[in-house]
């Protein structure tokens, strides 16, 4: 009789209600769950759990599964409850004082409605691209609030190629607000969304009151043990002015990153009892009271003028209009995060946000709950790195002889490549330099890479591991590429002068002992050599850190690319077309593809960040020692496996058509050609890419075209400079040279 009981049960378990596919990946997200973890635990691989979340066609989980799924589901449903929707589909917007008529909100792009609203008398429509438009319209949102007043509601037009920002009724106003000054002398802070609230701060201190209790700005937490993301406003120059702050910076106050501690408008934040951060007030101001409980007061500013919004990064963000840069701010901050200082402090924050160091315990016998480590992440903590992985200058180092140069069997040295060699005859002969570069290499070789997250275990004569992430000292010098292993029990004979070492970034075939991470031995065992290390620093605590930062960073590329016309399931002919004046599409959207790609490479560069002035002496310890996130081996095991990756690519490569590199420069490869497009070279059949070689696409690893130079113009560059191996790929987007790149 139980066994029919069982089938019984079983046979109902079958059929469990499972909430939409949204709903799943929220809660998961909300839990701080990654996808290989919900794999694990349900024994099931990490493509079907991302089968059940997926939007365009959700697959359905059965039997078993299917009943731990929904139990899963159940569970965190409770923990996470789904935000009630505004019931009102009509935006109101609000303010301190009513709004006058001929100050009514300002749509940002074209309208997607009929509309009543007059334009605000000094802003502008601003343009948006066909690819945007089709970008999904936002819902529709209601600004509320019970100490103020409302004007009449009236329907909104939505910018293409805004994001939501979300149904969290605390953010209903988006996670920023671009404060400007209109011709009339009226406050005005533009939200994202087209959204205009009319700002009644007379004084920086009533600003950041009136932010944090009636401007409903924000973003929602990242993970289920994070932080809300606390509001942004951005000051324009009028802004600056109307507060009492300087336009721009003098050279010292530019020098020292802040305005000084005495200027007036730090006085008046003072007597309001408002604090600032140790780096004052500067271009990325941080204004907050201590916490209560765990009630947060903090509001961030941004102030393009003092070139808070690096140009190299977001181009002429800085200087667009207000209702423009809010746009651009808001796809960023709703598809990476709030922005919390330049694109690289941003990168690393969204690690922390992603695995925060702490968690909340399970309830004691009282029923309180303590903060404990979140396992996962890299806890609250400083770590000492190994001394291999200093950089020069670390007090782990302060006993060396003074101007002693640590040598490879010293120091760790994993970094991109740079390396070129003289082109061969054959070379010569053919027309065209075509580069091709590796689409977010860095972002692509963070994913599935399994980190150290605790303090290092030094061990003699090791036996190596590859699924232990460390650095270890090893000679690497026997290994051969001119016969090298390319699949099982397959190997390859090749012209090892025409190839770089994948051991060091210049590519010269190391000469004895050296450090290196995992991935770089890892890849010689893959090659067909043994390997016996001398000494390692191992770290038995180890994970995926990065691979929730990957997934979003990566998420937040493609959904911008795809709104700029670049989409991750096209044809290679239709890929390169797509790619060719994408970025004249929509400026503004390109300039946050800038940013995230930005974010990638900022933010594993802040793993080892180096002194910054400060007074700082070698040996001494600098300010960034002590954050958790300083994690010089974290950054070390990316680069690696990032170079290993474009060289596993050039090896299938070279091994399957005969063709070798003339060139690398970190992710861009340079090959001769008979013609101006990858295709000419890449050895694509029916349509179908080499495995394991090169492959034309948007997503993180595969390639673009970088530009095209004829044969004649880089002989000609190598002889002008008289350096036959003079690094091309550095010059082969847009061909230009100049004496100061030589040096000369």
């Amino acid at each position: 009789m139980s066994e029919l009981f069982d089938a019984v049960d079983a046979l109902v378990a079958s059929r469990s209600q499972l909430p939409p596919a949204e709903e799943r990946k929220r809660l998961r997200q909300a839990h701080g769950l990654t996808l290989d973890e919900v794999a694990a635990a349900l024994k099931v691989r990490r493509a079907t759990v991302s089968g059940w979340e997926s939007v365009k066609k959700t697959a359905e989980p059965r039997g078993p599964e299917r009943e731990a799924y929904a139990r899963l589901l159940n569970k965190l449903a409770e923990l996470y409850p789904a935000p009630a929707a505004a019931p009102d589909p009509t935006p109101t917007v609000f303010t301190g004082q009513p709004i006058p008529a001929e100050r009514q909100t300002l749509s940002v792009g074209p309208a997607s409605e009929p509309t009543d609203m007059t334009e605000h008398k000094n802003t502008q429509t601003a343009p948006a691209s066909a690819a945007a438009e089709q970008a999904a319209p936002r819902p529709a949102r209601t600004a509320r609030s019970a100490s103020m007043s409302h004007r009449p509601g009236a329907r909104k037009a939505t910018p293409a190629g805004t994001p939501a920002s979300g149904t969290d009724a605390r953010f209903e106003n988006g996670p920023l607000a671009v404060v400007d000054v209109d011709i009339d002398g009226q406050v005005l802070a533009y939200c994202v969304g087209g959204l205009v609230l009319d700002v009644p701060a007379k004084s920086l201190p009533s600003l950041v009151d009136w932010t944090l209790k009636e401007a409903g700005l924000g973003q929602p937490k990242l993970s289920g043990p994070g932080k809300d993301a606390d509001p942004l406003l951005v000051l324009t120059e009028s802004a600056l002015k109307r507060y009492g702050l300087p336009v721009a910076l003098t050279e010292e106050e530019r020098l020292a990153g802040r305005i000084p501690e005495g200027h007036k408008v730090i006085k008046q934040l003072a007597r309001a009892d408002w604090n600032l951060t140790k780096r004052g007030f500067g271009p990325w101001a941080r204004i907050y009271r201590p916490a209560i409980g765990s009630e947060r007061a903090c509001v961030q500013l941004c102030i393009p003028s003092w070139h808070a919004l690096d140009s190299r990064h977001w181009g002429n963000a800085g200087q667009l209009p207000p209702p423009e840069l809010a746009r651009i701010l808001g796809v960023y901050a709703s598809r990476v995060m709030t922005p919390r200082g330049s694109t690289a402090v941003t990168g690393l924050e969204l690690m922390t946000a992603l695995h925060p160091p702490t968690r909340a315990s399970e309830p004691d016998e009282t029923g309180k709950r303590h903060s404990e480590h979140n396992p996962g992440s890299l806890g609250k903590d400083p770590v000492d790195c190994a001394p291999c992985e200093a950089p020069d200058g670390h007090p782990l180092l302060k006993d060396l002889p003074r101007f002693h140069v640590r040598g490879p069997a010293e120091k760790l040295f994993e970094e991109a490549y740079d390396w070129a060699r003289p082109m061969t005859d054959a070379e010569c002969t053919l027309r065209h330099l075509v580069g091709i570069d590796v689409n977010m290499a860095f972002a692509a070789g963070a994913n599935g890479l399994v980190v150290g997250l605790g303090a290092p275990t030094h061990v003699k004569a090791p036996v190596f591991d590859p699924k232990l992430p460390g650095s270890w000292l090893v000679d690497l010098s026997h290994v051969d590429l001119s016969r090298v292993k390319v699949g099982k029990d397959k190997w390859a004979d090749l012209d090892a002068s025409l190839l770089p070492s994948p051991f060091t970034p210049k590519g010269e075939r190391p000469e004895g002992p050296a450090w290196y991470t995992t991935p770089t031995v890892a890849y010689a065992v893959e090659l067909g050599y043994e390997v016996r290390p001398i000494e390692a620093y191992v770290r038995y605590e180890n994970g995926r850190y990065l691979d929730g930062w990957y997934n979003r960073l990566r998420d937040a590329f493609l959904a911008t690319m795809a709104d700029l016309g670049v989409h991750a399931d096209m044809e290679p002919p239709d890929f390169l077309a797509a790619m060719d004046g994408y970025k004249e599409r929509d400026p503004q959207l390109a300039s946050v593809v800038s940013a995230v790609k930005a974010t990638v490479k900022g933010g594993l560069g802040k793993l080892r960040e180096r002194p910054r002035g400060e007074g700082w002496r070698p040996g001494e310890p600098w300010r960034a020692l002590s954050r958790p996130t300083w994690r010089p081996d974290i950054r070390a095991a990316v680069i690696s496996r990032t170079r290993i990756n474009l060289h596993r690519k050039i090896m299938k490569h070279a091994a399957f058509t005969g063709q070798y590199p003339v060139a690398i420069l970190s992710d861009c490869v340079v090959y001769a050609a008979d013609g101006t497009s990858p295709l000419d070279f890449l050895p694509y059949r029916e349509g179908k890419p080499l495995p394991g070689g090169f492959k034309l696409g948007i997503n993180p690893g595969l390639v673009k075209h970088e530009g095209t130079q004829s044969v004649l113009w880089g002989e000609e560059v190598r002889e002008r400079f008289d350096a036959p191996e003079l690094n091309l790929a550095r010059y082969i987007k847009d061909g230009t040279v100049t004496d100061a790149d030589n040096g000369e």
